[in-house]
């Protein structure tokens, strides 16, 4: 199986390399990895526009069939990877394993996930996976989870624009994982505020911070069952339109009788 492998924590992140030399220990397995060349967490899908990708060739073990640090986002990584970089198409495209958790809402900024979601966006099989507690303990039960998920994740039904959405809990790092669900996005919403700051020549600057909020999450949540100890398995899909609103708005003979056009 040819693998592209990606994130948003930099090229020599742990969770990435860990991942990425478990995956090259099977034979069968050849493991290309692009990655941004530094943190780029919470960039969301965003793409390099106005300023050029610089890429680098980068060393790491030599089981890889070939790494490249990049000057983008996750987003530009994938997609540069598809159109320049790669010989042939991967099999599947791999994001993470991201040091920190994607659940719930997290999606929405997450430039793990967001890597995964360009792949799935051109219609490759893709999954993104990320540990709430970043320690090689966790990385290594992430690494194993996803080299033995490979297997289960080719024979399953593909939905468009869709990806798997993984989250490896805590509770890994003793060896205490419960088992896995197959889960839903929770809300996964923050108690968001930014701290006034000024800087030495008395310019005012802001700091986001805040906690997330997980209290009332549904038990068929993927923040449910990773606070309790399971790895969650969530799979996303990115078709935004909302049918039903569409009918309703073509059955609404206002909305036709606008004039705002002119001729």
């Amino acid at each position: 199986m040819r693998i592209l492998l990606s994130n948003d924590d930099g090229i020599h992140a742990p969770g990435l390399n860990i991942l990425a030399t478990r995956l090259a220990e099977n034979a069968n397995h050849q493991v290309y990895i692009v990655a941004p060349d530094r943190q780029r967490s919470a960039t969301g899908h965003s793409l390099t526009l106005h300023k050029p990708l610089r890429v680098q060739r980068i060393e790491l073990d030599s089981r890889i069939k070939g790494a490249w640090a990049t000057t983008g986002t996750p987003s530009d990584c994938v997609k540069l990877a598809l159109s320049e970089l790669l010989e042939s198409p991967p099999d599947v495209i791999i994001s993470g394993i991201n040091n920190g958790p994607n659940l719930g809402a997290d999606v929405l900024y997450s430039g793990t996930v967001a890597a995964a979601m360009e792949g799935a966006s051109l219609n490759f099989p893709a999954i993104a996976v990320s540990a709430v507690k970043g320690e090689t303990a966790v990385f290594n039960v992430g690494a194993e989870f996803v080299h033995n998920f490979l297997d289960i994740f080719i024979q399953l039904p593909r939905v468009q624009r869709g990806l798997i959405n993984i989250n490896i809990p805590a509770q890994a790092a003793a060896g205490e994982v419960k088992g896995v669900r197959a889960t839903e996005l929770g809300l996964r919403l923050y108690d968001d505020h930014f701290e006034k700051r000024s800087d030495p020549y008395g310019r005012d600057y802001y700091w986001l911070s805040g906690q997330a909020i997980e209290e009332g999450e549904a038990e068929t949540s993927d923040v449910h069952a990773v606070k309790q100890g399971f790895i969650s398995v969530t799979p996303v899909a990115f078709t935004m339109t909302d049918h039903n609103a569409v009918q309703h708005l073509n059955q609404l003979k206002a909305l036709h009788d606008l004039t705002y056009l002119r001729s």
